[in-house]
């Protein structure tokens, strides 16, 4: 069985109203950070995941979820 990683990130940072570079600056990462995330070439640390679903004011669920096939 296959697992991969869901990202909701770009929709939730997009429905807050911010930037990579804002919502970077709000949990002190790069920007470079949030688009590796944004485009799955990054999978952040829990730590950092708690901290941008935080800022973003939705549950680390709402921005990251498994996905199960076969």
């Amino acid at each position: 069985m296959k697992v991969d990683l869901l990202n909701h990130l770009k929709a939730h940072r997009s429905s807050a109203g911010f930037t990579q570079a804002q919502l970077a600056e709000a949990v002190l990462v790069s920007r470079k950070t949030i688009n590796t995330i944004e485009n799955r070439v990054f999978t952040p640390s829990t730590v950092l995941a708690l901290k941008i679903a935080k800022v973003l004011d939705v549950s680390v669920h709402d921005l990251f979820e498994l996905e199960y096939s076969n």
